[in-house]
């Protein structure tokens, strides 16, 4: 199941050709909540390729570079000649203009960023139900100076005359803002307009119609043999395990490695969630003493992520011949890792297309290729808010569903410097505290992620009138549609200071809570 024919049944009804906008993946996400099916391909993708997979539309991206340097990404020109409508945004309506001979120049003087007030002069089509003065999210240095033949204005802002255009005889439409991002007021009805009213989409892309798909096509896949799951407990290989549960049964084995980097409690949680609620068969695999020796005297977090990475393959391994023989190994793979497998990004200074480093803390990423397994990855066309709407839908518990994201290498990247047992007992008994702390304040669920850092250095206290030595708590909470990027959250004084004192009167060998106010960018979420 992914971006080519030849791994699912469903074809895509709307295509996004990537030209290496931050916002791809988005738009690609807001067609799919209007229950139309979209894929992201990249923008080399040629017209006898789009030809076969015959959708009704196609998008083309903003991306960072200018229509008229020399190393700018162009699309196939032949793709004009499909008879398919094409909505362009921003560098792809800049895209669209030049090639159908037009002409765009750079703005000077009058670049435009951020909030704008679009002002409609055609609702028909593309615009029909946005209100003229609705904010659009601007982002541009050039302009379209000339449109090409056959092309009339629709809307326009006070910096940019042509915001909005369109040759409604051939169904071509171009907007110069990011009607995919949240702070275009209106931008999921034009979306909606594009979709439903010009391209004659059918809501079909459901939560429902996805789990039939998925189950007939794991049967079909697997039929009788064994199939093998590494847990970790997040959303996704948990609903990955009630879908595989749902379709082949008992041909399920799920193992769960504990590595000894979990929070307080979790592994007894999952063990009891799966194995004996739901009657998962999870194999508990305890390697926790093997995990920490490995890491001893290890303070380079890249070096740490390696070396747990590898060790887990390496456990993973021997598991697996244990329990074994196993025909399939399933993974929780989603469609933002097949993009960047895909190799669809594109390099936001040069527009050329980059391969994408995958991030190397992945829980089951980069297993070997002679353990000889077929892969099942029933979920790699999914988003992960579409994960978390077929997990409800297969009677998953909130508690799973709405769980905050959690790090492959677990804490063990939230220690900086090198890992021990006293400083792992000490942050799981501090990062406990903050999250019962959030959740019994009703902010759990308002918050993206929210844990304890521990530091290594030591500051000096004063405690019970005694002089104290001790390590420092950094409290970490940010707010994120996506993790794309995030801002710190706000939250009342009275909270933060409940937890600052539970910790310290609570936890042994702190005595000091410190408190991220970063936002990513700069920063990053997590601390390793």
């Amino acid at each position: 199941m992914s971006n080519s024919q030849s791994e699912g049944q469903r074809q895509p009804a709307i295509v996004i050709l990537d030209f290496g906008s931050q916002y791809s993946e988005l738009i690609a996400r807001r067609v799919r909540e209007t229950e139309v099916y979209s894929l992201v391909m990249s923008y080399s993708t040629s017209a006898d390729e789009l030809r076969q997979l015959a959708p009704k539309g196609i998008i083309l991206s903003g991306g960072p570079s200018s229509v008229y340097t020399e190393r700018a990404p162009l699309c196939d020109p032949n793709i004009w000649d499909l008879g398919i409508p094409v909505l362009g945004v921003c560098y792809g309506m800049q895209l669209m203009v030049q090639q159908l001979g037009g002409r765009v120049e750079p703005a000077i003087g009058k670049a435009e960023y951020g909030k704008a007030p679009l002002q409609v002069e055609d609702p028909r089509d593309l615009l029909t139900n946005v209100e003229s003065g609705s904010t659009m999210w601007m982002s541009h240095g050039d302009v379209v100076r000339d449109l090409p033949e056959g092309f009339v204005r629709l809307a326009h802002t006070a910096n940019t005359p042509d915001a909005a255009v369109a040759d409604h005889n051939r169904q071509f439409y171009g907007v110069q803002f990011h009607p995919e991002v949240v702070h275009s007021s209106h931008g999921i009805a034009l979306i909606r307009n594009f979709v439903y009213h010009i391209c004659g989409c059918e809501p079909n892309w459901t939560t429902t119609a996805f789990i039939e798909e998925a189950i007939a096509q794991v049967q079909a896949q697997v039929g009788q043999k064994r199939v093998l799951l590494a847990l970790s407990g997040g959303v996704d290989s948990s609903t990955l395990a009630f879908l595989l549960k749902k379709a082949i049964g008992d041909q399920l084995t799920c193992m769960f490695i504990d590595q000894g980097f979990m929070r307080k409690g979790e592994p007894e949680f999952l063990m009891d969630f799966f194995d004996r609620k739901f009657n998962i068969n999870v194999e508990y695999i305890n390697a926790r003493q093997r995990f920490i020796s490995k890491l001893n005297g290890i303070v380079d977090p890249e070096e740490k992520r390696k070396i747990i990475g590898t060790e887990f393959i390496r456990v993973f391994e021997e598991e697996s011949a244990r329990l074994g023989p196993f025909d399939y190994l399933a993974q929780g793979t989603l469609y933002p890792d097949v993009i960047e497998s895909a190799g669809t990004n594109v390099d936001r200074k040069t527009g050329e297309r980059v391969a994408v480093k995958i991030k190397s803390h992945h829980n089951v990423g980069g297993l070997p290729k002679d353990l000889q397994f077929k892969l099942v990855e029933p979920l790699r066309r999914l988003f992960k808010d579409e994960v978390r709407k077929v997990g409800r839908a297969l009677g998953l518990p909130e508690e799973i569903v709405r769980r905050h994201p959690f790090p492959g290498p677990g804490l063990a990247i939230r220690i900086l410097g090198e890992v021990t047992d006293e400083k792992l007992n000490c942050l799981r008994d501090a990062d406990l505290i903050v999250r019962e702390e959030i959740r019994d304040a009703g902010l759990y669920h308002d918050i993206w992620q929210a844990f304890a850092v521990l530091l290594p250095v030591r500051s000096v206290g004063v405690m019970g009138d005694q002089r104290t030595y001790a390590w420092p708590i950094v409290l970490r909470c940010v707010s994120s549609e996506d993790g794309m990027t995030a801002d710190w959250s706000r939250m009342p004084d009275e909270l933060l200071e409940r937890i600052s004192n539970r910790i310290v009167n609570e936890v042994r060998g702190v005595n000091r809570v410190v408190l991220d106010i970063t936002s990513k960018p700069p920063g990053t979420i997590e601390w390793e």
